[in-house]
């Protein structure tokens, strides 16, 4: 699908380097993804992977340098809660925050709120409840409105987590690590369902170490190591035994099948 090169980037970073405790993390980071694109970063753990996530959601805060901005659909400032409409995210944060008894209902139902579960002071409305039931069934997940978190399986909890930030009709999703955790029937699942909503057209930013994440539909892929970005192009000349070797330090296979890319 060819973008239109004048619409403004979905996400627009140059040279943005962060810093956590002493030391700097990323390290002038030139990216940009444009509305509708599905896009992998691949990178071993502790690459800064983390820290991009939460330089995207203003968690972290870019240096203040020379030529560095960072703008998401053109603007460089933005309520939150207003960004998070634009841009859902899926984290291992939010995995960790699910520990109380909240339902699959009401953790998607916090997504209009940007909480973990609903709290006595929330106004629902019957708009907002009508819309998490027809998330839930898009995710073939209307079975767990009713559960608690804390009685899923690790990839129910991630499906009803999707849901939540599904619930504003975000322009893209950001994943990170999404498999983590997950046996491989829940893996198949998950990513059957990531696939669905890549179709929808809703835009997919996949933040992970594991290949097998990088769906079919994912176009181009981000490789990166030490808090750079290693290569960025088209999935088959970036997905090389070569180029994986180097990413992650040592002599590797690669195989390809069914669209998927499979390392050992």
């Amino acid at each position: 699908m060819r973008k239109n090169s004048e619409a403004p980037a979905l996400l627009d970073m140059r040279r943005v380097s962060v810093t956590r405790g002493a030391g700097t993390v990323l390290h002038q980071i030139d990216l940009r993804i444009g509305v509708g694109e599905h896009v992998a970063i691949l990178g071993p753990n502790g690459c800064g992977k983390s820290t991009l996530i939460k330089t995207v959601t203003r968690e972290c805060y870019p240096l203040m340098e020379p030529g560095s901005s960072m703008t998401i659909l053109g603007r460089e400032q933005w309520d939150v809660f207003e960004l998070r409409a634009v841009l859902g995210i899926v984290s291992n944060d939010l995995m960790t925050a699910c520990t109380r008894g909240i339902t699959g209902r009401d953790v998607v139902l916090s997504g209009f709120f940007s909480s973990i579960g609903i709290w006595p002071y929330h106004a629902v409305t019957d708009g907002m409840r009508e819309k998490t039931e027809r998330v839930l069934a898009r995710l073939e997940a209307s079975h767990l409105a009713e559960r608690f978190v804390s009685e899923m399986s690790s990839g129910e909890a991630r499906r009803v987590l999707i849901g939540r930030a599904l619930v504003h009709d975000p322009t893209a999703l950001l994943l990170d690590e999404p498999s983590s955790s997950l046996d491989v029937f829940a893996q198949h699942e998950l990513r059957r369902i990531l696939r669905e909503l890549a179709r929808s057209g809703i835009g997919l930013i996949l933040v992970t170490h594991h290949l097998a994440d990088i769906i079919p539909e994912v176009e181009r892929v981000v490789l990166m190591r030490e808090g750079r970005l290693m290569e960025d192009g088209p999935k088959a000349k970036v997905l090389t035994a070569a180029k994986l070797g180097r990413l992650f330090g040592l002599p590797v296979t690669l195989a390809r099948r069914d669209g998927f890319y499979h390392l050992w």
